[in-house]
Formats: structure tokens, sequence, C-alpha cells
């Protein structure tokens, strides 16, 4: 077995009326919340994705599909705990998680410490492996939608970080 494996998840959803706004775990005040069957955490989700893409295992939509009722309005934060456990049955380990969260609005610029806090906590990674920037859509996709895209690095064990 390797003992370095990066994978990479994505995740995008609609902002609609009537839903609270969580990213990475962290609720965000916004006039608009994203759309989806769980809370519909795209910097989450994107995470998670990522994290079983290096673990070779199914990817998130396989695991907790969204046509079964007890994922319904589910805390993303359980389903990345959850994805965690199972890498760590392979004897995997976070060693960083890159986020780009694409979005027009909200700002996110004094969102991200708690964001990049929140993923730290979940992932069992000091803060300095986790980094989270924003960027917006330049007008090339409706302000109706946020998108994330992740890449993790997990490694064999625990490696001691310099």
């Amino acid at each position: 077995m390797a003992p370095f494996r990066v994978g990479i998840g994505y995740d995008s959803h609609a902002l609609v009326v009537g839903r609270r706004l969580v990213l990475g775990g962290v609720q965000i005040p916004h006039d608009r919340g994203l759309a989806g069957h769980s809370d519909a955490d795209v910097v989450l989700h994107a995470v998670a994705d990522a994290i079983l893409g290096a673990s070779g295992l199914p990817d998130l939509g396989e695991i907790f599909p969204d046509t079964d009722p007890a994922y319904r309005d589910i805390d993303s934060r359980k389903l990345l705990i959850d994805v965690m456990s199972r890498a760590g049955k392979r004897g995997y380990t976070i060693g960083n998680v890159d986020l780009i969260v694409h979005a027009d609005k909200p700002k996110l610029s004094g969102h991200k410490a708690a964001i990049v806090e929140s993923i730290a906590g979940l992932v069992n990674a000091p803060l300095e492996c986790v980094s989270v920037k924003a960027k917006t859509m330049e007008g090339f996709q409706a302000a109706d939608v946020i998108a994330c895209t992740a890449v993790v690095l997990l490694q064999i064990g625990n490696v001691e970080q310099s």
C-alpha cells in the first residue's frame, strides 16, 4: 500500500429560499441556503468524496444515497465523521486538505477561519493542514450556485508533523 494517497472531491448545489446555509460545518448568515437531501454542505461533501477517493472507497452518493430517508436533512458533519472512520479502518489519516469554495455570494472571507477550524476538528488534523480559499465565479455562472473543489492527501498512520 502506498504511504500517501491523493483524492479529489467536488460538489455543487443551488441556493434556494427557506434553507439555512452551511459550509464546512459552519452556519453562514445568508438569505438563502443550499438545496439538497441532506443539509447540502458542499464543502464537507467535497472533502468526504476526496477522502473516499483517496481511500479507494465508493463515492459519497453510493454510501449515503439521497433515496434513503435516513439521510434526509442529516448534518454533513456526521457523514464526514463516518467517512473518516472508514478511511481510518484502512489505516489512513489526513496529511492535508486544500479547498476552493466557488461562490459569488455570500462573501466568505470573514468565515474562512471558522470553516478551517471546523474541518480540522472533524478530520483530526492541525489547523495548518487545512486550507480554504474562496473564489467568485467572475460572472461565468449564475450567482445562485455554490460549489466546492477539494484535494486531500492521506497518509498511512500518524506521520509526525514538522
